[in-house]
């Protein structure tokens, strides 16, 4: 193929999906807040994201897949040693664990001491769950605090981080015969098809309790209607997507051509399109192939084409990494993690309009959203400068002292 060659190591349009990951929930929570009997005028259209917003969490879930998979792809295609699992496991922990361990906790204690959780053997499960990243295989641990729902995720995801050297392994064990290049990405579909396999074994013979299952009866009801299609597989089907579109990337990584610029443009029109069938669907979950949740396949095929192809655009990768773009893909960990919490307390101790379902006035919904997001801003800058960068940076100084084997590219976060 002709054109420039890439001479820069940044992924651009990487920021932007993790921005608009995080935008995606945040509004999404918002959203549900409107009133689900009345119309609010000129905010009506922002109820779309009751509908869409869960999606962000596929997206997280594709570009961690598509980030931390590069270095391992790059190993493979020059027959090197797999990258140093120490620095793998510390950087994933020094990236996840301290921010979401204050948010667990800090959460923790606002749920007895503001919002009336009863502090029970179940309740200190749930948290002990969480601390130890174990809470998506049973679903009265799978939130693992009350008032802050988003947090369940971290689990998946930790289990995703595990389980991906796990697939490498056996693409490296089986490359001494069957060779690197193409024929790997190849076989990456397999570790896929297993993770689906995987997934459909655990929702037919994973038993969930009936009794008060549903939205209706708090977190751990919702959690009984989520699993057992929500569990760690379906949610590693996603990550390996997500991976394989590293994959692509790594391969198409020396080129910059517009013709990148149009995969990306159409795989972006494609997951609008797929947002927008979704308005359609009866509930937010987008169920879709053996019941894995949000669109899946096509939407997180969609996101991980753009991914795939978007670092080797001319120009629409640059326009939407912009500095604004990467200043909220930099807090957005920060924001995800702390959104729920600050708008519950907006709720009790300012407005109680904020409620599920119950916000009518317009006018009232926007002021009240914008002091959340502020709000939400705020916590999240402040979280990602005094708790996870100095904690990065810490891990950082400690990967450099170290000796041992190859380390792990920067752009891997």
């Amino acid at each position: 193929m002709r054109g420039e060659p890439m001479t820069d190591n940044r992924l651009n349009g990487a920021d932007f999906v993790r921005a608009a990951a995080c935008l995606t929930v945040l509004f999404h929570h918002l959203a549900q807040r409107m009133s689900w009997q009345d119309q609010l005028g000129g905010v009506e259209w922002f109820r779309v994201f009751a509908q869409i917003g869960t999606f962000g969490v596929a997206m997280f879930f594709v570009l961690s897949g598509f980030l931390l998979s590069r270095p391992f792809w790059q190993a493979l295609d020059r027959g090197e040693p797999a990258p140093s699992l120490r620095v793998y496991a510390m950087r994933r922990a020094a990236r996840i664990l301290p921010g979401f361990w204050l948010a667990l906790l800090v959460t923790f204690v606002l749920s007895i001491t503001v919002f009336g959780a009863v502090l029970d053997a179940e309740l200190v499960l749930r948290l002990v769950s969480g601390i130890f990243t174990v809470a998506d295989w049973h679903w009265i641990t799978l939130f693992p605090v009350e008032v802050n729902g988003p947090l369940w995720s971290i689990s998946f995801e930790v289990t995703s981080y595990l389980l991906l050297p796990l697939g490498f392994a056996t693409l490296i064990f089986l490359g001494r015969w069957s060779g690197q290049g193409w024929q790997s990405r190849l076989m990456w579909l397999g570790v896929i098809g297993l993770a689906l396999a995987a997934h459909w074994l655990f929702t037919r013979y994973y038993r969930v309790d009936m009794h008060r299952r549903g939205w209706d009866y708090g977190l751990i009801g919702g959690a009984k209607y989520w699993m057992p299609r929500f569990n760690p597989f379906a949610f590693f089907a996603m990550f390996a997507i997500g991976a394989l579109a590293g994959g692509l990337q790594v391969r198409w990584a020396k080129y910059r051509h517009a013709l990148f610029d149009l995969v990306a443009l159409a795989a972006f029109a494609w997951g609008i399109y797929l947002m927008q069938e979704q308005l359609s669907a009866k509930t937010a979950d987008g169920w879709g192939w053996l019941g894995v949740p949000y669109g899946f396949p096509w939407f997180v095929l969609a996101v991980g084409l753009f991914l795939s192809s978007s670092p080797s655009s001319a120009v629409v990768g640059q326009l939407l990494d912009n500095p604004l773009t990467r200043y909220i893909a930099k807090i957005s960990f920060g924001i995800y993690i702390w959104h729920y919490p600050v708008l519950e307390l907006v709720r009790v101790y300012w407005d109680p309009q904020i409620d599920h379902g119950q916000a009518s006035d317009p006018i009232r919904f926007v002021v009240t959203s914008s002091i959340i997001t502020v709000l939400t801003f705020t916590v999240a800058h402040l979280s990602y400068h005094l708790v996870e960068n100095p904690v990065i940076q810490w891990a950082r100084g400690k990967e450099r002292r170290g000796a041992g084997s190859a380390t792990i590219p920067a752009a891997a976060e």
